[in-house]
């Protein structure tokens, strides 16, 4: 059930399934989250069950303040207060060491867990109401494309949730950024997110980018096939490409663009991301014209290239893990 999640009876009312064990689906400024209070193991072991997610991927814990951060995490590094100040609320995740107190369900048997401050208000607000943390992985099917409406999540999950606060399309659009934060280490990038690397680098100096994946799952959103469509996604450079489809499969084409697309009569489907190049809009599109890609006319998806700078880095970062077939 679809309810007002701006009004403070829907807060409530959620905050109340929450107590009582049941996850509901809510809004952050990145994607819609489905959330279980962090210290009822079984209303957590439900989250797996709707989402049909493996028990080795870790959840992310939401929180509405920094005296809940000392409670889900060890804090053994100044560096977190310095990022905290400076981008929370905000799309940014740490990983930390965390405190005996919180279930090895979250964290997937790791001596860390992954924490944020969501800025999305309705987010906050149930955590406030709720008076604890949320664990909260995307509110959809496990590796499926993240839901940044309301009714993307009721596509997914339909009736497996009680409820679903609707805070309209979220701002940001893509899930957050992830960083490991150890004592006396350089913080290491585990998923690129809605704060640009660029932005964090600025506070706290050079960090590490992997080029190698560890076999271990150390954060959400790690594995090579995730965030899919249900048609077939092929990234390729640019729309001169498109001809080759159409002339090998004789099938309808949909595109996602960047900025334009100089010959739409061959596409059965498209989007543009931004028709300005502006990577915040093209960021907050991303997700929602995947969906409508896929629920469209077209029998195959093909995305053009997006430039690797600021939030590019984000959107192909998951056009890659999309197309993995």
């Amino acid at each position: 059930m679809i309810v007002n999640g701006y009004s403070y009876k829907n807060i409530k009312k959620a905050a109340n399934f929450l107590k009582k064990g049941e996850p509901i689906a809510f809004p952050t400024e990145t994607v819609y989250g489905l959330g279980a209070n962090i210290y009822n193991k079984k209303s957590v072991a439900k989250i797996f069950e709707i989402k049909q997610r493996p028990f080795f991927d870790p959840l992310i814990v939401h929180i509405a303040n920094l005296k809940q951060l000392e409670e889900v995490a060890k804090i053994e590094d100044e560096r977190i207060y310095l990022l905290a100040k400076h981008f929370w609320p905000g799309p940014l995740t740490l990983i930390l060491p965390k405190q005996k107190r919180i279930s090895y369900l979250i964290t997937a048997g790791l001596e860390t867990v992954a924490i944020r401050m969501p800025s999305n208000i309705i987010a906050l607000s149930l955590i406030q109401e709720l008076n604890s943390p949320i664990a909260a992985p995307s509110a959809n099917l496990f590796t499926h494309l993240s839901p940044t409406t309301a009714q993307h999540v009721l596509k997914q999950l339909g009736n497996k949730t009680k409820l679903i606060l609707d805070g309209g399309k979220t701002t940001c659009g893509v899930e957050s950024t992830i960083l490991s934060i150890e004592k006396n280490k350089k913080p290491v990038v585990l998923r690129m997110g809605g704060l640009p690397i660029e932005n964090i680098e600025k506070i706290i100096g050079k960090i590490i980018i992997p080029t190698k994946k560890s076999r271990k799952v150390l954060a959400p959103g790690n594995l090579k096939n995730h965030y899919a469509p249900q048609k077939p996604l092929i990234i390729i450079n640019n729309e001169k490409e498109i001809p080759k489809y159409l002339k090998n499969n004789k099938q309808k084409i949909g595109y996602l663009a960047f900025q334009k697309i100089n010959n739409k009569k061959i596409l059965s489907d498209y989007k543009i991301l931004s028709s300005q190049g502006d990577f915040k809009e093209a960021a907050s599109n991303f997700f929602d014209y995947l969906h409508q890609l896929d629920d469209g006319p077209a029998e195959i998806i093909l995305a053009e290239k997006i430039k690797e700078v600021n939030l590019g880095k984000a959107m192909m970062e998951r056009l890659i893990k999309a197309a993995h077939r």
